[in-house]
């Protein structure tokens, strides 16, 4: 993992000498890139897709491409927005940025520009403050669940609060969750109907304690561009060039401000690899990066294969894994071409059971740092969090000092704020504290005031809460010490503002441990050694993963995984649970034919590096990307942004000149179709569509097509009942049924 002192907070170059300021001008900036990566430099207008394998560069050639446009006097700073997925990746991107002479401009994260944009003109377009916003919204899914008598234990408060973030990432509003949920596969927690009205009763106790969540940060920003056309306006006028990083985690309603902040410009670059999609769960899809030439005839493609963090080895396991890919993302696989020295081969072992598995990595990992690879340097990544404790335990056992990632996020920890008040206090008032008399360096200070907060020389024995705690307060001493080597002459209070930067980007400094991860957690950093442990049927692909799509997804999480390793690989499983246990289990089919002994499956040959250069506009012969205009309410003419009413194409509040008595008949009709198939009415029609149809009162199929809800398979199965009742006949009796 990234260690302390390659941090972009910290100044470059070491002692007091001269740094090393940025790139002369605009052509050194261009100095040390690849063929492929000065493309991506240098291809400043029009649209640009990227897609970038995992360890090729992709950061440093789109901060490349932004610092040379603008040293080249091309594109005004300000004029740019870089949009990513974390606020360590934008701060690191702003890092950067500024170290190639390319101040001023926005990197942020989607929902931080969003913010920005929706604090700002909140006053304008609706008048008074923005509502305050909620910093987790399980408590306030548990008291609508309270509301309703609806008991949830804490996994299914977790799970319910999920599948609401789900619904507003994909634009799915309570009534239509039902039939959105089935139809994308998902595992819900408790009966679809009863998320769908606990996902109401959340939303009206937003609504009466004047409240908002992270997601409606985005959704009001979408309202309010897509209603004040002079606002949108504004902002397109403000930004004109549009960078997004991670661009196959793009989310629907993410994709849908960007489309409102680009208007009909095409100034856009994005970056993405489709076999690293492993958020679908959360709402993100790669179909825009596998859709974006056809969206943008006339783009750029440029394939980044050359991969700087792998050895040959690493990487061709890599390779071998995504061969028997299948899908969508995996005909658009990139054939990773490693740029390192030979390394050794990825190791595989079977255990008896999980306890053996964890002593047996522990073991290893011993042996590694005694060696002299640095704790640091190596990662144990698994699953599922569950996972964790055997491996916190073992490792304890084993004397190895470890850091979990992915739980309470470093800056936010009990411990860490209190450090921070206490270091704040120190550098304000230093003079007065006895504990500073005789301490003139960086280092001995904040060990100093660190030793008032619980942090000793020595760690304490054993594992769990109080390890953890001063694992934490050693990882400052460590930065610490870091700075002090970077920059002697550093004061308590450089060491403090430091920490406040630092905070302020969510970049965390290393501790000085194994890490222990989820393979999600794990996506976007790198170690030198990775143990992937529990690669067994039943953890990956996990249980739950049924579908043809969800098992592709726990292969690239597979794959993603791999990719974490710079030189050394370990692959393990075990064949039961438990010591005695019955040996059940079998390694993970995502292993045949890597391993030997195994058969291969023959699969996709993966794209190399190169550019593909798109068509002129003037030429084109696809058509251009489709501006759609905004669903306006056919009463009253307001900009229509909930799904429900764009459904119906009319306000909720405006008068409805529905059918009763056809809306009736509608749902009669539904009911005897729901039971002949044997599926919940809402997977026939929803209320809200046959609201629709009842107040369009189609004539012909062209006119019942149109109505939202209506899809091709439904036209068919359904299409001639429908017009038979609408138009006041019986409708037939030989139904194919959904």
């Amino acid at each position: 993992m990234t260690a302390a002192t390659h941090s972009t907070l910290f100044p470059q170059g070491t002692g007091d000498s001269p740094q090393p300021g940025p790139p002369s001008d605009a052509d050194a900036v261009l100095q040390g890139l690849d063929p492929e990566q000065r493309e991506v430099a240098t291809a400043l207008h029009g649209p640009v897709c990227v897609l970038a394998g995992a360890g090729t560069g992709k950061t440093r050639a789109i901060t490349h491409r932004i610092a040379y446009g603008v040293r080249a006097g091309i594109l005004p700073p300000s004029s740019v927005l870089a949009v990513t997925f974390t606020n360590r990746a934008a701060g690191e991107m702003r890092g950067r940025l500024r170290q190639l002479g390319a101040q001023g401009v926005q990197a942020r994260t989607f929902h931080s520009a969003a913010l920005r944009q929706l604090q700002y003109f909140w006053p304008k377009a609706i008048g008074g403050s923005l509502p305050r916003i909620v910093d987790r919204k399980i408590q306030l899914v548990a008291d609508a669940a309270a509301t309703l008598g609806t008991r949830l234990d804490r996994n299914e408060l977790r799970d319910v609060t999920a599948e609401i973030e789900w619904c507003k990432v994909t634009q799915t509003v309570p009534a239509d969750y039902p039939y959105a949920a089935a139809k994308a596969g998902r595992e819900t927690p408790r009966d679809p109907a009863e998320i769908a009205h606990l996902y109401t009763a959340y939303e009206d106790l937003k609504r009466d304690r004047a409240v908002i969540d992270f997601e409606d940060v985005l959704l009001l920003t979408v309202a309010i561009l897509q209603d004040r056309n002079d606002i949108a306006e504004q902002v397109r006028a403000q930004y004109q060039h549009f960078v997004v990083d991670e661009y196959q985690d793009v989310s629907p309603l993410q994709q849908r401000l960007l489309d409102l902040w680009l208007g009909d410009r095409d100034n856009l670059c994005v970056v993405g690899d489709a076999s690293q999609t492993i958020y679908s769960f959360t709402g993100a899809t790669p179909d825009h990066l596998l859709d974006f030439r056809l969206r943008h005839p006339g783009a750029t493609v440029v394939k980044l294969v050359r991969d700087y963090r792998s050895t040959p080895q690493v990487v061709h396991l890599a390779n071998a894994l995504l061969t028997q890919a299948r899908g969508r993302a995996a005909d658009h696989r990139l054939e990773l071409v490693s740029q390192r020295p030979p390394g050794p081969e990825p190791v595989y072992t079977e255990y008896t059971d999980e306890p053996a598995e964890a002593e047996g990595a522990a073991r290893r990992i011993r042996e590694l740092i005694d060696a002299g690879v640095p704790a640091a340097e190596i990662a144990v990544l698994f699953r599922t969090n569950s996972q964790s404790e055997t491996y916190e335990q073992a490792l304890a056992d084993a004397g190895v000092p470890y850091q979990l990632r992915g739980a309470e996020r470093f800056f936010d920890r009990p411990e860490i704020r209190k450090a921070g008040i206490a270091l704040r206090g120190a550098a304000r008032f230093g003079g007065n504290d006895s504990l500073l008399d005789d301490v003139v360096d960086l280092p001995g200070q904040v060990r100093a005031v660190l030793s008032g907060e619980g942090w000793t020389s020595e760690p304490p024995a054993g594992s769990g809460a109080v390890r953890e705690r001063w694992e934490s307060l050693a990882a400052l001493v460590n930065l610490a010490h870091d700075l002090a080597a970077a920059r002697p002459r550093a004061t308590l209070a450089d060491f403090v503002t430091e920490l406040e930067e630092r905070a302020n980007a969510q970049h965390a400094p290393t501790v000085q441990g194994v890490t222990l991860a989820s393979l999600h957690a794990a996506k976007g950093l790198e170690w030198d050694v990775v143990f992937l442990v529990g690669i067994a049927e039943g953890m990956l692909p996990i249980t739950y993963a049924r579908t043809d799509e969800q098992i592709e997804e726990e292969r690239r999480l597979l794959y993603v995984g791999v990719t974490r390793a710079r030189e050394r690989l370990h692959l393990s499983w075990a064949l039961s649970r438990s010591p005695g246990g019955r040996p059940n289990r079998r390694p993970s089919r995502f292993l045949d034919g890597l391993r030997a002994g195994t058969t291969p499956t023959v699969g996709h040959t993966g794209a190399g590096a190169g550019v593909e250069r798109g068509i002129p506009a003037s030429t084109a012969t696809a058509p251009r990307r489709v501006q759609r205009t905004p669903a306006r309410c056919r009463v009253c003419g307001r900009t229509l942004t909930d799904a429900g009413e764009m459904k119906l194409m009319r306000c909720a509040d405006c008068p409805s000149d529905m059918d009763e008595g056809l809306y009736e008949r509608l749902r009669e009709w539904r009911a005897v179709q729901a039971e002949r198939s044997g599926q919940p009415d809402f997977c026939v029609f929803t209320d809200r569509t046959l609201m629709a149809i009842a107040e369009a009162c189609p004539e012909s199929p062209a006119e019942l097509s149109r109505i939202p809800g209506v899809l091709s398979r439904k036209l068919r199965s359904y299409g001639a009942d429908v017009l038979a009742i609408c138009a006041g006949q019986e409708p037939g009796q030989d139904d194919a049924g959904d």
